[in-house]
């Protein structure tokens, strides 16, 4: 059974930072990305790798404040979340899929986790 579990989400005030983890189990992703949605918005990009070669690529919403990267022994996805806006509040959802190149289009995912709740204060 090919589980993807998200941790790390939590409360935390403007400028501050939180660590996101997805962990992965039942099967290996070529890539694998993460991606938010706020109350009443559409599901949106925020970061992808390429889980062998390491590639990433990132929305301009969180560029520059984000880092994506992965855990070969421990099979876990991770996002470096820093100087979190307001705006960055939503609930965050890793996922994967078998393609090697670097998707930013949900569709593009076949493997969802249940999410993970961001929410930042002002």
């Amino acid at each position: 059974q090919v589980q993807l579990v998200e941790s790390g989400g939590g409360l935390v005030q403007a400028g501050g930072s939180l660590r996101l983890s997805c962990v992965v189990s039942g099967r290996a992703f070529s890539t694998m990305g993460w991606f938010r949605q706020a109350p009443g918005k559409e599901r949106e990009f925020v970061a992808t790798i390429s889980w062998l070669g390491g590639s990433t690529a990132y929305a301009d919403s969180v560029k520059g404040r984000s880092t994506i990267s992965r855990d070969y022994a421990k099979n876990t996805l991770y996002l470096q979340m820093n100087s979190l806006k307001p705006e960055d509040t939503a609930v965050y959802s890793c996922a994967g899929r078998s393609g090697g190149y670097l998707a930013t289009r949900a569709t593009d995912y076949g493997y969802w986790g249940q999410g993970t709740q961001v929410t930042v204060s002002s």
